[in-house]
């Protein structure tokens, strides 16, 4: 019989505590436990990642240069000089990979990239270097495996100074916009022979070494570039100047 009292007791307390729906002090706390658990998910969110900028990229900043691509989001940048891919085969820019140029000269590159959308919106710029500090270029002028006197044709003696030194330079080719992939100029970048440069095109063209398609492609580059105000030189298809050397050297300083 004491038995059967005590289960009616456990049965009366278990249907008058443990299953009211309606309990306030059960509904409270789960109030609270709910509030802790949303607020301990929030204080327990990773930190957002933040990018470092290397010495010699925070050296450019220093310099007030800028990053092309703060200036024209479209573009494509894949600095060989960062790379083994390069004539010399040496990771010279180690950890930088954003090209930087003078902010005039970023801005003539945007009148560029404006004029090659409005005729061949399918393309896109993809560059290749910048600007180059001074203490690079020496390093570019001994690999380069020419005579001394040959060498000024593919890169500024380090002691005078190139356009590429003040920031006034870029070096680059077309890209499809859609995949990023480089069309077909007739050479690779840094190439040193007659197939690249753009005042043998003609001859180059009657003996093979380059196809009409090569000379079309350049064109268009030549176009885009021209319509910003850029002009090339007679040995690189995918070099083009923003100043002469007398008036990059009166608006700005050699980077080093």
């Amino acid at each position: 019989m004491y038995r059967r009292i005590y289960q009616t007791l456990c049965l009366i307390a278990f249907l008058a505590f443990g299953c009211n729906p309606k309990n306030e002090t059960v509904d409270d706390n789960a109030a609270i436990v709910l509030e802790t658990e949303e607020d301990w998910s929030q204080d327990d969110q990773e930190p957002e990642e933040t990018e470092t900028v290397g010495e010699l990229e925070q050296s450019l900043i220093d310099a007030g240069l800028v990053d092309v691509k703060d200036i024209i989001p479209g573009v494509l940048v894949d600095l060989k000089y960062s790379s083994s891919d390069n004539f010399f085969g040496q990771d010279v820019y180690g950890d930088l990979y954003n090209c930087y140029l003078q902010t005039e000269v970023a801005e003539m590159l945007k009148k560029a990239y404006e004029h090659l959308q409005k005729y061949h919106p399918e393309l896109t710029f993809l560059i290749y270097d910048g600007v180059r500090p001074l203490r690079v270029q020496q390093i570019l002028w001994d690999n380069l495996d020419k005579p001394d006197s040959i060498k000024p044709l593919y890169v500024a003696d380090p002691k005078i100074g190139g356009l590429h030194n003040y920031g006034v330079a870029v070096d680059l080719t077309l890209a499809w916009a859609d995949s990023g992939e480089a069309l077909d100029l007739g050479t690779a970048y840094d190439y040193f022979g007659y197939p690249a440069y753009p005042d043998r095109e003609d001859q180059m063209l009657k003996e093979g070494k380059i196809t009409q398609a090569h000379i079309d492609n350049r064109k268009i580059l030549r176009e885009a570039m021209k319509a910003g105000g850029f002009t090339g030189i007679g040995s690189e298809w995918w070099h083009f100047n923003a100043f002469s050397r007398k008036k990059a050297a009166e608006l700005y300083e050699l980077v080093h």
